[in-house]
């Protein structure tokens, strides 16, 4: 047997077992990876924000499942312990990599607006977006793609039975976890908005209304009742079995527009990945509907013509250089960017080097340029911050990138009655009306307004680089808008400063989205690097905290990164 090599914490670290902890009398256990070591395994690494959930995934692995089935138990148990974000009620994409064939594939769970969806189902009599319908009402929710998307997933890909997939979600939402401090106060925080539905009130607070305390078993019997029938009989239990009944039941209640027919209809697709090169690394992402994809090769085409390595890693300069490149790509997603099996996105000019060259040389190393000077680009006559990470590598070589989302925290706030099942709020991701921002403040146009049918537009940006044809990294993030510029930042950290992961993700972030015209900072970003940057000419504002990476880099060993930005997240290998 090979050596365990253990997680490489600060200045404490406490081992216990994934059992220890769900049955542990302490209030809770926050892994916190403070210091810029990663966790080291030799045979394979589980990164996600929930620890319990990071460790469902390794045991797989070490019962001999793979990457792809480490990642849908981990997803599933996600659902259980991170319901802000895990979820078996929205949908989410999915990078396989698969070492024996070298071949890598995108699975798009994306959800899809149901058939009676419209492109002015969101406007007042005065023509103005309300936003509550669009965010928080039955009418807000896509249909449901994770379920679909894990099943085709293990079909393809999986090594060991999907009922021992689902188990550990089961036990975890039959028998509860304890109880910790990151979900105890989301809920203290949220109560209002999660007890206006008696079905979610039922699910996230005591029978009293009161709310569940550190330290207290909590348990989710409805869940694990879908679970178990999921367990069973697979996707269809979802789609046309008892769990779809209960969901298609509470939309009929509650005036939303789903049917059985969405239900049924549902296929998740298998897209060609979108391939970029950076500096003798290949990268591959995600497809549309994903911005990121497309997003992330455009900038990097842009920054390859400087020299980040030479300027330094969170400079004025090269702070500038990559807010400039976002400023440009952010105006062309306004513009260019939806469904690509509805609109004819000009991909291919997009991701070009020539497209990438065009913008070098418009951006000047000292001066910024007004989002107002930037507008989309014309291609030429040829041509949420809740969402969750899952980053697996497992002994063979194969690797997943997963990122599934409900949307907003909590997604819609609504739990279909009967079925514990949070669903999402997808279908702000649309344009409910061109030209006017969504919830995360990003603008849309008619490529991604609302048909029936249709996948929303997403940030959601799973990537993976190689090298010489090996793996090198894998990672991916929650954010909303932000999750693209923090997925660049990990890549650049690594491949133009040559950070171990752990140090690439601990390094302090920045985002600009075009519109607003504002270079938002975390905190820890130096003052003296914010007073230039103001200096320039950037409107600058502190931000809280950008994105939550999970990641993994393959060298001498796997190496993994879980985020110090949101509690509870752990990288864990054997």
């Amino acid at each position: 047997m090979k050596k365990l090599l253990l997680t490489l914490t600060s200045t404490i670290f406490v081992a216990l077992s994934s059992q220890a902890v769900a049955d542990s009398s302490l209030p809770s256990i926050i892994d916190y990876q403070s210091s810029h070591h990663p966790t080291v395994a030799q045979n394979g690494m589980v990164v996600t924000r929930q620890y319990l959930a990071s460790r469902v995934g390794r045991d797989i692995l070490q019962k001999g499942g793979n990457a792809v089935d480490a990642t849908i138990a981990s997803g599933f148990a996600l659902a259980v312990v991170l319901p802000v974000a895990g979820n078996i009620g929205g949908g989410g994409f999915m990078l396989v990599h698969d070492a024996e064939s070298g071949e890598t594939v995108a699975i798009d769970y994306r959800e899809k607006a149901p058939a009676n969806a419209h492109k002015d189902m969101y406007l007042d009599s005065d023509g103005n977006v309300d936003r509550q319908k669009a965010r928080f009402s039955y009418l807000s929710v896509g249909v449901p793609g994770t379920v679909a998307g894990f099943e085709l997933a293990h079909k393809k890909y999986g090594k060991l039975p999907w009922k021992d997939l689902v188990e550990p979600a089961i036990r975890l939402a039959e028998d509860g976890f304890v109880m910790n401090w990151d979900l105890a106060s989301k809920l203290e925080r949220r109560r209002t908005h999660l007890s206006q539905a008696e079905a979610t009130k039922q699910v996230f607070y005591k029978s009293d209304g009161s709310t569940y305390k550190l330290g207290e078993r909590f348990t989710q019997p409805d869940l694990a009742w879908s679970l178990k029938q999921i367990q069973q009989h697979g996707a269809k239990a979802f789609y046309q079995g008892e769990v779809g009944e209960k969901l298609v039941a509470a939309m009929e209640k509650h005036g939303g527009i789903i049917t059985q027919q969405d239900l049924m209809s549902y296929q998740p697709s298998i897209r060609e990945v979108i391939r970029g090169r950076y500096r003798d690394h290949d990268i591959v992402a995600m497809p549309l509907p994903s911005s990121g994809g497309v997003h992330i090769v455009q900038m990097l085409n842009v920054l390859e013509h400087f020299p980040l390595a030479e300027l330094g890693s969170n400079t004025a300069k090269t702070i500038h250089l990559m807010a400039e490149s976002m400023k440009y790509a952010y105006a062309d997603r306004s513009k260019h960017l939806g469904d690509s099996d509805f609109y004819d996105v000009p991909v291919e000019w997009l991701t070009s080097k020539e497209y990438g060259s065009k913008i070098a040389k418009k951006i000047s190393l000292d001066k910024v340029t007004p989002s107002t000077d930037i507008q989309p680009g014309v291609p030429s006559a040829s041509e949420s911050p809740e969402t969750t990470q899952i980053s697996v590598v497992d002994q063979w070589g194969n690797a997943v990138s997963n990122t599934y989302t409900l949307n907003y925290s909590f997604g819609t706030g609504l739990v279909a009655d009967g079925t514990g099942i949070l669903l999402n709020n997808e279908m702000d991701d649309f344009s409910a009306k061109p030209g006017t921002p969504n919830g995360y403040g990003l603008i849309g146009g008619e490529a991604n307004a609302i048909e029936p049918n249709k996948r929303p537009l997403s940030s959601m940006t799973p990537v993976m680089v190689f090298k010489d044809g090996k793996l090198k990294l894998v990672t991916g993030s929650p954010g909303g808008s932000r999750i693209i510029t923090a997925v660049l930042q990990i890549i650049s950290n690594v491949i133009d400063h040559d950070m171990n992961i752990a140090s690439a993700t601990h390094t302090p972030r920045f985002h600009h989205q075009w519109l607003p015209d504002v270079l938002f900072v975390e905190k820890e970003l130096n003052q003296d690097t914010v007073d230039l940057l103001e200096t320039m000419g950037y409107k600058v504002k502190r931000s809280s905290t950008i994105g939550a990476t999970q990641s993994i880099q393959i060298e001498d060993y796997i190496y993994g990164a879980a985020d110090p930005r949101r509690p509870n997240a752990e990288a864990t290998g054997y």
